[in-house]
């Protein structure tokens, strides 16, 4: 009796979780069905505005008369050497910092502390002050310094140049960087290093042989994660190279450049004839959406490979 009349007490209880299992199973999958539509739709806009306006002339030669005829050739080919450098940069300092962080720094000593809080930082800085930074910092102080080292009369590194823009995304991009490389060597199981270690093996040694080539599946999903970001970004190299026009395509790090995202605000916000120049505006971003799919495809393709080798 006692039985029977518990289990009708329990049974409103269990009817009400189940309701709100099936209410927050329904909510997360809205929510998740919200965010691939959002996707799906802003893709599919700009395919259908913007496939019917790329051409072999769009990818390959220059623009002309104010952007409305031509095609956008020099600020792929600025957008690709800038995402090239600002790789060489800032990933081997990225990565650098990890290890060091992982496997050298005692996890509680005031120097981490300090490191992983100016990453933090640094994470959550507004793009456009990595911009002022750059300017401030490495055209006038570290270019202009050049320039006094060199006996230059005339400005040469003391300008803005690709090499500053390359160097202040490198920077901007670096919390990226440091943070998914140190998840990747934390990933590396402990026994690996101990075992190492304890077959003679130097803690460098370890590092570089052991948990290293282990890690590398991370280490190169997450930045060519961080560096498609960079490629994207407008605010900062505005201040520090970038250029609407260019006579003749960039030769040197000491070059200004022209570039994909900058080319787009320009001809969304100051083109002289807005109807002319909307078909390029969606092209445009069209090539700039390829970029980061083909990074991102990239990344995963990298990562599955060194996944079947192991």
């Amino acid at each position: 009796m006692i039985s029977i009349i518990s289990n009708r007490k329990s049974r409103p209880f269990v009817i009400r979780k189940k309701i709100l299992g099936a209410a927050i199973v329904s909510i997360t999958f809205l929510a998740a069905a919200m965010v691939i539509t959002i996707a799906l739709v802003m893709l599919g806009h700009f395919l259908i505005k913007g496939i019917p306006n790329i051409s072999w002339e769009f990818l390959s030669q220059a623009p002309r008369n104010n952007n409305t005829e031509g095609g956008i050739f020099p600020a792929i080919y600025g957008t690709t050497f800038l995402v090239l450098t600002m790789a060489l940069l800032g990933v081997p300092v990225g990565t650098a910092t990890a290890v060091y962080l992982t496997e050298y720094a005692k996890q509680n000593s005031l120097f981490a502390r300090s490191v992983r809080f100016g990453v933090n930082t640094l994470a959550g800085v507004p793009s456009i002050v990595f911009g002022l930074f750059g300017v401030g910092f490495f055209v006038h102080f570290i270019g202009s310094g050049i320039d006094g080292v060199l006996g230059n009369t005339s400005s040469v590194w003391g300008q803005p140049a690709l090499i500053w823009a390359a160097a202040t995304l490198a920077v901007l991009t670096l919390p990226v960087v440091i943070v998914s490389v140190e998840e990747a060597l934390r990933a590396v199981p402990r026994e690996l290093r101990e075992a190492s270690l304890a077959l003679g093996a130097t803690k460098w040694q370890t590092v570089w042989r052991i948990v290293l080539p282990n890690s590398m599946t991370g280490i190169l999903t997450g930045s060519i994660l961080a560096v498609g970001r960079g490629a994207g970004e407008v605010a900062p190299i505005i201040f520090v190279g970038a250029v609407y026009s260019l006579p003749e395509l960039p030769s040197k790090i000491t070059d200004q450049f022209m570039h994909l995202g900058y080319h787009l605000f320009v001809l969304a916000t100051q083109s002289p004839d807005v109807e002319a120049a909307m078909p390029k505006q969606y092209a445009t971003t069209i090539v700039l959406l390829m970029l980061t799919f083909i990074l991102n495809f990239t990344a995963t393709f990298i990562r599955s490979r060194i996944r079947n080798k192991k």
